[in-house]
């Protein structure tokens, strides 16, 4: 195997195999990065046997070949070259070395045979169907902060995706919970997705799919089956195991009766809360707000450190009420708001409250209050 290929686009390729790659492994292939060169490109495959990306880059092959190297080191030497640098890649099959020169640097590395990598096993996908990389991005990106870190609960470790029925018919919806806040995130059903099964998309899935998304008008073909999602773009294929397991009805935990109606700037309620929940204990960070007619005020107490309050102009109308929140819970949740305004619906201080962005009812929010 000999090919050479520009130092910016190898980076790029190597950089997102060897994220999937973990770092702790009793398998020594599944360090490695299996780099297969045919005429006119090469293509890196990493693995850790539930996640498979393969990333395909245009490159000058003279001969062609496959190999496996340790993906890690590979990306750190890539890293350190020079921008523009061209970078050459031999196979030297007498020592099973992986021979990388740029300029005045080589490198000699070792290798492991191809025949020993694990490919993940191809599926028969029931559902096939294009989505826009933007779609994508605001289902995954405005849901995955509210999935559970609990093992023991393992089917709550990622974003369920699935079909369902909006305000307006079928519609592609994401959705995540911890027990403690939850998000439900809609969009258009694409053309082809109907009879998707649900999945549960694991957490680190989602984490190297938000790296396919930058490109906003990309078209991201999806492949669904009951055991595994694939994502690809021309250049890169993300396959993935889903979790095995039944996620919870989440309906049953939406309140559709709360009527009390607060109205405020999301980034001014996001920094007022960081500010105030610099006082309260790491433990609890409880923040209480206390609501009147237009008028919202932030507090927290905290015996061993101290107090702090803020006050904020809000749209309220409805009567008096004192409830309380976790502040990191509050943060996250009012950072998801990307219109000007957050509208919170509660109902009494004990129960779940409702925060949606404006008059949007694509992207919903739920949070459990605390004691304070």
């Amino acid at each position: 195997m000999k090919f050479s290929i520009e130092r910016a686009a190898l980076v790029k390729a190597v950089a997102q195999a060897q994220s999937v790659v973990e770092r702790r492994n009793t398998i020594p292939i599944l360090a490695n990065v299996l780099i297969e060169a045919v005429p006119d490109s090469v293509s890196f495959r990493a693995t850790d046997l539930d996640t498979e990306i393969v990333d395909k880059a245009a490159a000058h092959v003279e001969r062609p070949g496959a190999t496996t190297v340790n993906a890690q080191m590979l990306h750190e030497i890539v890293r350190k070259l020079p921008d523009g640098a061209l970078v050459n890649l031999t196979l030297d099959g007498a020592n099973g070395r992986l021979g990388v020169q740029a300029g005045k640097s080589s490198f000699s590395l070792a290798t492991l045979p191809r025949e020993d990598f694990p490919v993940m096993a191809s599926s028969e996908y029931t559902a096939n169907f294009s989505a826009n990389a933007a779609v994508l991005r605001r289902l995954f990106d405005k849901a995955k902060f509210a999935i559970s870190n609990e093992e023991t609960r393992y089917y709550l470790n990622g974003v369920y995706m699935h079909v369902a029925t909006g305000e307006d018919g079928a519609v592609l919806r994401c959705v995540a919970t911890d027990g403690h806040r939850l998000a439900r995130i809609d969009a258009a059903l694409p053309e082809g997705a109907a009879d998707m099964p649900g999945v549960i998309v694991p957490r680190k899935t989602v984490a190297e799919l938000r790296k396919l998304l930058d490109e906003d008008d990309a078209a991201i073909a999806v492949s669904v089956s009951e055991t595994k999602i694939r994502f690809a773009t021309p250049t890169i294929t993300l396959t993935s195991k889903v979790i095995d397991g039944t996620f919870p009805d989440y309906t049953r935990v939406i309140p559709t009766a709360n009527s009390r109606r607060l109205e405020v700037d999301a980034a001014d309620f996001a920094r007022a809360v960081d500010r105030v929940a610099t006082v309260s204990s790491e433990r609890s960070r409880a923040v209480k707000l206390s609501l009147d007619e237009d008028r919202l005020i932030l507090s927290v107490n905290a015996p061993d450190a101290g107090a702090a309050e803020e006050e904020l102009a809000v749209a309220y109308s409805d009567e008096p009420l004192e409830i309380g929140f976790n502040a990191k819970y509050l943060q996250e949740i009012a950072s998801q708001v990307d219109r000007e305004n957050a509208v919170f619906l509660f109902n009494g201080s004990g129960d779940p409250t409702l925060m949606r962005e404006g008059g949007d009812t694509s992207a919903v929010y739920v949070v459990m209050p605390m004691r304070v």
